[in-house]
């Protein structure tokens, strides 16, 4: 249901264009781990890898298995939600962990939340948590970077301007782009694998910002 709505609601909203590196698909059993800007770029995410073939497992925030009927669909699609912060998170780690053992792809976000800014741009990813170096480091899985960029230029500020943003976007077509860098196999303790994790998507960021036309490249540094 996901990558169905993602695929069907992304092309309203801008123009999507996805590259990916020497490897242009990404294998069964991978983590796929993207940068985190926006509310809209989930959507990003799954439109893209839906073009190549791959319907994830997604970690994603308790709070949408409260929504009625959406909780279900989720369940019954075999997403997994993660409370953070409390004492059953890593519990999401060992639900993935199972996933990643029968061949499904798992999206796993990095820096867990959204960055709290307001501005449109697009800024490389932030602090890393340690869940998606633990997971790969326990699984053996190869890490999928993922970046991607102009998903701000969607939805982004506070609640009016996002509701303004996802309202005019149809008429804006904003320039959309995902990069899929090549797979890393994460290695060390957990400090150093999340430094390499991080390093990998800040490089398929920097890829997916040099995809958009130069007007639509407003950057900055965390």
């Amino acid at each position: 249901m996901l990558s169905a709505f993602a695929r069907t609601v992304v092309p309203l909203l801008g123009r999507l264009t996805v590259t990916t590196g020497a490897v242009d698909t990404v294998a069964p059993g991978s983590i796929v781990a993207p940068n985190h800007t926006a509310l809209a770029d989930p959507g990003l995410v799954l439109a893209a890898l839906h073009r190549l073939g791959v319907e994830p497992v997604v970690l994603a925030t308790a709070g949408l298995w409260k929504v009625p009927v959406l909780g279900r669909r989720l369940t019954r699609e075999g997403h997994i939600p993660v409370r953070r912060g409390s004492r059953s998170a890593a519990a999401a780690l060992d639900l993935a962990a199972e996933a990643l053992a029968v061949g499904r792809v798992v999206v796993i976000y990095p820096e867990g939340g959204l960055p709290r800014r307001r501005d449109s741009g697009d800024r490389g990813p932030g602090t890393f948590r340690t869940g998606l170096a633990r997971l790969a480091l326990t699984t053996g899985a190869p890490v999928v970077p993922l970046g991607h960029a102009g998903a701000r230029r969607i939805v982004s500020g506070g609640r009016v301007k996002q509701l303004a943003g996802v309202l005019t976007a149809p008429l804006r077509r904003p320039d959309l782009h995902v990069h899929l860098g090549e797979p890393v196999h994460l290695t060390g303790d957990i400090t150093a694998a999340t430094a390499q994790a991080r390093s990998a998507v800040e490089a398929a960021w920097q890829r997916a910002v040099g995809q958009l036309p130069p007007s639509a490249r407003h950057t900055g540094a965390r």
